[in-house]
């Protein structure tokens, strides 16, 4: 599969119209007349089902710009093809930064429009291992579906039906360029029917998301006031399974430590020195598997003490989201899954103990029959709403300290580890921060929900978390007003590995949704 290559030059051949920016800009404003929800959903549908391919070309060519944060450059040109894109749908913006990578703050003002929505969706990418890839993670390929279930490069002809299920194939599809294409379809979609957006419109983009926004904060202190709005959009994330429409209320917190353990100064033999010599490797998995049992439950005193209840409300939600845990199982060939009774959107609201990754030493023809010196495992730390990394850091310190160990931040000396049999050096990695959880049965809320639930005749799932983490919290810190998820991105799109794609339909459904909230939330 890795010599498949397909689209974006056919794609770019395929898609010789004039670009939906251009044509937009040239476009005369159709006059405002009044509509219904009804009518107003309608023309969107038609004007997506009619624009399909003009919406896809804007998208493929925002996808063919390699958008690794690390790299400067490449997202000083990912910038700058959007604030071109979006001016052309009238908005205002400027490219910011605090020593990194780019931000962009954008704003279109609407006449006699009292209301503002801030919308928040990232441009920046997980870097990429190219060899992995079915096809080039920076050429937009139509595949057929996921490459993981027998998935193949389409060939399509740029004429015929676009198959909704078909995915678009590429890193950041799926997390997280497609709220801006969407948006700007919606905004197209309503000049073109002569509807007006009812609320003011800003935008935050932000250029290193997948590195943990490590200059948000100063962003939001030197430029927090050109963000006042009346409700803030936070546009990431996957959708539940189920494919019903979505509003997310909550996401974990995370944090990160790396524990190291040790033995002697050089490896050993394993046969002279079996029965005399400790084995680091021993000690390290003796003290992960005290933190949590069988059932993932955690066993650190007091660790939970800070977890904020399941409100009555948040209960209700629960009990009317779709059951998929036996699909799940089924899908990812899981005989039994971690609490088992306790199903997946309850248990995100729970904190989590997860080992990411363990080195000591090699297995298979990298075995050595060897004592190593030192053994380390890498643990995420997934927070609850209301917990704090500081006191989750005392609680584990604590932990392993009642285990007999003494801790050491940086690598001990020669002396130390003659003088502690028991001695654990912690990395608390940089990048912690707090879950975020907003009242589900808000004002906001209840409109959001109302207007979403007016685009068809499915209930809009209402989940009090998502498992994943987001810097929602600096913003909640920074600005007065309430804040909601709202995801449109496939739950099987590949998010931060290989084959990262969009589902067609996925996309088509964002524009309607987009529209629905822009042109209804003031009426």
């Amino acid at each position: 599969m890795r010599d498949l290559k397909y689209p974006l030059l056919l794609l770019l051949l395929l898609f010789a119209l004039p670009s939906m920016a251009e044509d937009a800009q040239l476009k005369a404003h159709s006059p405002l007349k009044a509509h219904s929800q009804l009518e107003t959903l309608s023309e969107i549908k038609n004007y997506t089902q009619a624009n399909q391919r003009q919406i896809l070309q804007d998208f493929t060519s925002l996808l063919a710009l390699p958008n690794v944060s690390a790299n400067s450059q490449d997202m000083l040109v990912n910038a700058k093809w959007i604030t071109n894109y979006i001016a052309h749908r009238g908005f205002t913006s400027e490219v910011i930064s605090a020593g990194r990578a780019p931000y962009i703050l954008a704003e279109k003002k609407v006449p006699r429009a009292s209301k503002t929505i801030l919308i928040y969706a990232h441009f920046d990418g997980q870097p990429v291992e190219p060899a992995n890839w079915a096809t080039p993670p920076f050429t937009p390929t139509l595949i057929d579906k996921p490459i993981e279930r027998g998935g193949k490069p389409v060939k399509w002809d740029g004429t015929s039906p676009l198959n909704p299920e078909w995915r678009l194939a590429a890193r950041s599809a799926g997390d997280d360029k497609a709220p801006v294409i969407a948006l700007m379809a919606a905004l197209d979609a309503m000049d073109s029917a002569g509807i007006t957006p009812t609320v003011n419109i800003k935008l935050i983009l932000d250029g290193e998301e997948e590195v943990g926004s490590p200059t948000l904060e100063t962003i939001l202190q030197k430029h927090g006031e050109k963000l006042a709005a009346d409700l803030m959009l936070f546009c990431d994330g996957p959708m539940h399974p189920s494919r019903n429409k979505q509003l997310v209320f909550g996401m974990r917190g995370s944090m990160t430590v790396d524990v190291t353990t040790y033995g002697a100064l050089s490896p050993l033999h394993s046969g002279h020195y079996g029965n005399f010599a400790p084995n680091p490797t021993n000690k390290l998995m003796r003290l992960l598997t005290s933190m949590t049992d069988e059932q993932g439950n955690i066993l650190i005193d007091g660790y939970n003490d800070q977890v904020r209840p399941i409100s009555s409300a948040e209960r209700e939600a629960l009990a009317s989201i779709p059951k998929v845990d036996e699909q799940l199982k089924h899908d990812l060939a899981i005989a039994e899954s971690l609490g088992k009774n306790v199903r997946v959107e309850e248990g995100v609201l729970s904190p989590a103990i997860i080992i990411k990754g363990f080195q000591a030493g090699g297995v298979g023809s990298q075995a050595r029959n060897i004592i190593q010196p030192s053994a380390t495992a890498s643990i995420n730390m997934r927070l609850a709403a209301d917990q704090t990394p500081a006191f989750l850091r005392d609680k584990m310190e604590a932990h392993i300290k009642r285990q007999g160990y003494t801790i050491v931040y940086d690598k001990p000396s020669i002396e130390l580890r003659r003088k502690h049999n028991k001695l654990v050096m912690l990395d608390w990695r940089a990048g912690a921060y707090p879950a975020f959880r907003s009242k589900i049965d808000s004002p906001q809320a209840k409109k959001l929900t109302a207007i979403m639930n007016s685009i068809d005749d499915k209930p809009t799932i209402l989940t009090p978390t998502l498992g994943g983490s987001l810097p929602i919290y600096l913003f909640e810190q920074a600005l007065d007003m309430p804040i909601i998820i709202l995801p449109i991105a496939n739950h099987d799109n590949n998010q931060h590995g290989r084959n990262e794609n969009l589902r067609l339909q996925n996309l088509w459904d964002a524009v309607e949704i987009y529209a629905a909230i822009l042109s209804s939330y003031d009426k």
